[in-house]
C-alpha cells in the first residue's frame, strides 16, 4: 500500500474563490435587474443598481490583495461569462415556445429579450470602468507605499464608476429614453455607487485587513496599461 502523499504547496484559501464567485454573481443579477427602470420620488435608476456597487467593492478587496493582475483576470473571467448569459438567452428565445403559454412567452421576450444590450453595455462598461478602477488603485498603493487605503478606494471607485457608470447607461439606454432622463440616471446611479463605496468602506478596508492578516498575503505589484501579461 503506497504511503499517503501531502503536497509541499500551502494550503490556498477559500477567500479568493469566494470573491471570484460574488463578483461573477453580481454582474449577472444586476445585468437581469438592469432591464427594469426604477424611480423613486426624485430618482430615476436601473434596478441593477441595488446590487452593483458590490462588484466595485470586491474589485478593491482583490486588487488591494492579490493584484492589479488577479482582478484583470477576472474582468476577463466576468465579461466571458455575461456573453455565455447573452448567448443563451438569446438562444432560449429562439426555441419553440410553448403555445399554451403565449403570456409568460412575452414576458420572457419583454424582459430576458432586451438583455442582449444590456450585456452588451454592460460588458463595455466593465472592461473600461473597472479596468481603471483597478489601475488607480494599484498605481496609488505604489505610489503610497500602501498608506492612505481610504483614499485610495474611494478615490479609484470615483474615477472607475464615473466611466462605468456613464458609458453603461449610454449604451444600454440611447434612443429608448429622452436626454434628460439618461443624465438623471448617471447623476442618480453615480451618486449611489460612491455613497455606498464611502459608506461601506470601514468595512472593506476591515475585511482588506482581516485576509492580509490571515493569509499573509499583501501585493505590491506595479500595474500597465496593457489587456494582457
Amino acid at each position: 500500500m503506497l504511503p499517503k502523499l501531502e503536497s509541499s504547496k500551502p494550503k490556498q484559501s477559500l477567500i479568493f474563490e469566494v470573491l471570484v464567485a460574488l463578483f461573477i454573481t453580481t454582474l449577472i443579477i444586476s445585468n437581469i435587474l438592469s432591464v427594469r427602470i426604477v424611480k423613486i420620488s426624485f430618482l430615476t435608476f436601473d434596478g441593477g443598481t441595488i446590487l452593483f456597487p458590490l462588484a466595485y467593492i470586491i474589485s478593491d478587496i482583490i486588487t488591494e490583495i492579490y493584484g492589479f493582475k488577479k482582478m484583470r483576470q477576472l474582468i476577463y473571467i466576468g465579461i466571458s461569462m455575461l456573453g455565455v448569459m447573452a448567448v443563451c438567452f438569446y438562444i432560449a428565445q429562439y426555441l419553440p415556445a410553448d403555445t399554451q403559454n403565449l403570456v409568460n412567452e412575452q414576458a420572457y421576450l419583454s424582459v430576458l429579450g432586451v438583455a442582449w444590450r444590456i450585456v452588451l453595455a454592460s460588458m463595455t462598461a466593465l472592461f473600461i470602468g473597472d479596468f481603471i478602477n483597478s489601475y488607480v488603485l494599484a498605481y496609488l498603493k505604489i505610489r503610497t507605499k500602501g498608506k492612505a487605503m481610504w483614499l485610495r478606494v474611494v478615490s479609484s471607485t470615483a474615477l472607475g464608476s464615473l466611466i462605468d457608470t456613464t458609458l453603461f447607461t449610454v449604451i444600454a439606454f440611447v434612443g429608448t429614453l429622452s436626454g434628460n432622463e439618461l443624465l438623471k440616471i448617471i447623476a442618480t446611479v453615480y451618486f449611489i455607487k460612491i455613497a455606498t463605496e464611502v459608506i461601506i468602506s470601514p468595512v472593506t478596508i476591515r475585511i482588506i485587513n482581516y485576509i492580509k492578516m490571515r493569509d499573509h498575503i499583501d501585493t505590491y505589484e506595479k500595474p500597465h496599461l496593457k489587456f494582457y501579461g
